[in-house]
């Protein structure tokens, strides 16, 4: 199902731009704005993701975590004696 926007440029020569883009591509405008908003959602998705990862590695570090190598070198060390 599709939807309408309107889109207003305040900047006339990103619309030049845009529209000139279109123009090479061989694509329609409306398909090369619609691109440039998912390319942005997922930066902002990956961002935040990133964030979190490094919330929990800061959580990690905090409570004494070790790299996963680190440790099953150890557990296997272990086991042999």
């Amino acid at each position: 199902m599709s939807k309408r926007m309107t889109v207003v440029f305040d900047d006339e020569g990103l619309y030049t731009a845009l529209k000139v883009a279109a123009v090479r591509s061989g694509q329609h405008a409306k398909d090369i704005v619609a691109q440039a908003v998912r390319d942005w959602l997922q930066a902002r998705e990956d961002e935040e993701l990133q964030t979190g990862l490094a919330e929990s590695r800061r959580e990690w570090e905090r409570d004494g975590g070790r790299e996963a190598g680190e440790f099953f070198a150890e557990l296997d060390a272990a086991q042999r004696e």
